[in-house]
């Protein structure tokens, strides 16, 4: 029963560590980690992930925001 509880929460911080833009948006791209210097034009953000994030919870906008999944990748 313990090692169903263990895998359990594993599960469940896999699942709030990942997000939409994460999962389903594919590889980050160099560009959409780094911030853009001063000047330039700012990122677009992927508006369809950005809706399913706040539906799903505050948590999944925060990785999407830190992992610079939500941006879309440069041209």
């Amino acid at each position: 029963m313990k090692k169903v509880k263990i895998l359990s929460v594993i599960l469940a911080a896999i699942l709030m560590l990942s997000s939409c833009a994460t999962i389903v948006c594919g590889k980050v791209t160099t560009c959409q980690k780094t911030k853009p210097v001063q000047g330039k034009p700012s990122r677009e953000i992927r508006v369809g992930a950005l809706i399913a994030d706040v539906c799903l919870g505050v948590v999944w906008v925060a990785v999407d925001f830190g992992t610079g999944a939500i941006y879309k990748p440069c041209k």
